[in-house]
């Protein structure tokens, strides 16, 4: 979390959020009117909030990472904006994205030009973001997948392993990050070729480097063109 998200748990009445998220926070909700949530309910979610911001009462929405990287920002705006209330004071407040995070424990891969990609087709059509991973890997992008894998959705990564393919070298190093900075973060570095072989879940982030990118030490850098 930056400074500010720490911060505003002083300066409101009521905290929501989806509950695995809300228990991350716990220990700053203390005193406060807690509206917990479980997965796919974003809209209701969003729809209370602003209930309860037109109540007068001041309300904060709680996403994990940044909450305009997959987060619940766009879908607050345009709750707001069905109940004509976008003159209600909001305030978007930053965090640490997951691929940034995952990136800081890896080294430093993200240097050059990057994709953010999720592999979740709850909300974007599988043919979409198989175009979008495409023509990520023919443009020369490191990767940044985020949702990878799920209970119900085991075959995308493995798809995007072998489109990468395609384009790189099976020795370009792809990093796996589970749980970024978040407790226990668990960090892997591996290949191209091998890193479907290596445990991904909905908790992992997975950075695939560009044709670039090498290790350095135990470091995976992704070269931005400066000459040592």
């Amino acid at each position: 979390m930056t400074e500010r998200a720490r911060n505003v748990w002083q300066e409101v009445e009521v905290v929501a959020g989806y509950k695995t998220y809300v228990e991350l926070i716990r220990p700053w909700l203390e005193g406060k009117e807690v509206v917990a949530t479980g997965m796919r309910q974003e809209l209701d979610r969003c729809r209370e909030v602003v209930g309860i911001a037109l109540e007068g009462r001041h309300v904060a929405l709680v996403s994990s990472g940044d909450a305009g990287v997959y987060g619940m920002a766009g879908i607050l705006i345009e709750c707001l904006e069905e109940r004509d209330a976008l003159d209600i004071p909001l305030e978007i407040i930053p965090g640490v994205s997951a691929a940034n995070a995952a990136a800081s424990l890896l080294g430093a891969p993200l240097m050059h030009d990057y994709a953010v990609i999720s592999l979740s087709d709850l909300l974007t059509p599988w043919e979409v973001i198989q175009k979008r991973v495409k023509l990520a890997a023919e443009g020369d992008f490191v990767l940044a997948i985020y949702n990878p894998k799920s209970k119900g959705r085991q075959d995308q990564i493995e798809w995007v392993r072998q489109a990468v393919l395609a384009y790189r070298s099976p020795h370009t190093p792809v990093g796996i990050v589970r749980e970024a900075l978040r407790g226990e973060s668990q960090v892997i570095i591996t290949t191209l070729e091998d890193f479907t072989k290596s445990p991904i879940d909905m908790l992992t982030t997975v950075i695939i480097g560009n044709s670039q990118t090498r290790l350095v030490g135990p470091y995976m850098v992704t070269p931005r063109g400066y000459i040592l």
